[in-house]
């Protein structure tokens, strides 16, 4: 039976019933085996005293055997719809609060659960249950740095074949193929390959009619999960030439990052973090390129707390992982971002991710 003492005590500590968990990061770190999120409403709830309870499509029975789950467990067929389930859960185990994941639970499932229990009162627990993950374990680190090692293999075996005509999404695919080949169990996220004006976007999408071109910058946004836990990387590079502009701009977001790792360590806070960075952008000449916060925090989700932004007065503690990544984009024009996965260790900070940040021209 997984260990959910944590999820007890929070549902204690926030004076509510009991805590309902859908699939998702936290249902998987809580059970320790992922399930789908589809649209069969999937919910396990663990009371603040006594045993928890779960609700599962009858089709999952077979793999909800495998968590060892020690508790009432009420199941539902396709054919007969999932009403009756919530309603026997209502009987087992009558709710007045419960505290879910504002972010994942989505609202037929809520409505499924009020639908039940008329007088449930659902409170937004996503920052406190979310919260339980924001330091990870070594565990949780062993599996992030397997992710980024993957992904750097990956990294420096596509840009060795870039070369002036090929397409983004001809590079994206490559680069796919390329973290499947180093031992990615999936993407963390569908990858960024952007080439020239289409850098400046910071969630550009690959072209399949635009062809890489002489002094084009290429930006690669991307990632590959390993134990559930993803990668996320970016680096930019210039094809076979590079402007003074285009040199100028990177040697800033370059600054911009180091100032990251300076600012970063154990009790400053997320905004003093940003503010460092932030603002050696907007000593630059380059102050209105400025579209993005510094990051975000990194482990089972892709974008998860503690979100490095000014305004963001969270404590920064040990065993945090987050991303720095600043940039400058100018649409019609192009755009950099260098992003690292650093990690808050008691002596200030340490980068995840190591490949090299110096300008890099590459392609034949």
């Amino acid at each position: 039976m997984p260990d959910l003492s944590e999820y007890r005590q929070l549902a204690k500590d926030m004076s509510v019933d009991a805590v309902a968990l859908v699939p998702g990061p936290n249902f998987t770190r809580a059970l320790g085996k992922p399930f789908m999120s589809h649209e069969r409403p999937f919910v396990v709830v663990i009371p603040a005293t006594g045993k928890p309870a779960a609700i599962v499509p009858n089709l999952e029975l077979g793999s909800w055997e495998l968590v060892g789950f020690d508790g009432a467990v009420f199941d539902w067929f396709d054919q007969t719809g999932y009403d009756g389930a919530f309603a026997a859960l209502a009987d087992h185990m009558p709710l007045r609060s419960l505290a879910v994941e504002g972010q994942v639970m989505r609202v037929f499932v809520s409505k499924a659960l009020t639908g039940a229990m008329p007088n449930l009162q659902i409170v937004d627990g996503e920052r406190e249950i979310s919260g339980l993950r924001i330091v990870k374990t070594d565990d949780d680190i062993a599996a992030l740095q397997a992710a980024i090692d993957i992904s750097e293999r990956a990294l420096e075996r596509v840009i060795e074949d870039v070369r002036v005509g090929q397409t983004e999404k001809q590079i994206e695919q490559a680069l796919i193929q390329a973290l499947f080949a180093e031992g990615a169990e999936s993407l963390a996220f569908n990858p960024i390959v952007a080439a020239g004006d289409n850098s400046a976007r910071p969630h550009g999408k690959a072209r399949a009619d635009y062809r890489i071109k002489t002094g084009d910058a290429l930006l690669f946004d991307f990632g590959a999960r390993k134990h559930g836990f993803a990668a996320d990387i970016t680096r930019t590079f210039f094809v076979q030439d590079v402007s003074d502009e285009g040199r100028d701009v990177y040697d800033t977001v370059l600054r911009a990052n180091l100032a990251g790792f300076e600012a970063c360590r154990p009790g400053v806070t997320a905004h003093d973090i940003d503010d460092a960075v932030i603002s050696v952008l907007e000593a630059s000449p380059y102050v209105d390129r400025i579209r993005t916060k510094t990051g975000h925090g990194l482990g089972r989700d892709v974008h998860e707390a503690p979100y490095i932004m000014r305004g963001n007065d969270q404590v920064i503690r040990v065993g945090m992982v987050w991303t720095n990544e600043p940039g400058l984009y100018e649409l019609d024009n192009f755009g950099v971002r260098i992003e690292d996965d650093v990690l808050v260790t008691e002596n200030g900070c340490r980068s995840l991710t190591s490949f090299p940040k110096d300008l890099t021209i590459i392609g034949r």
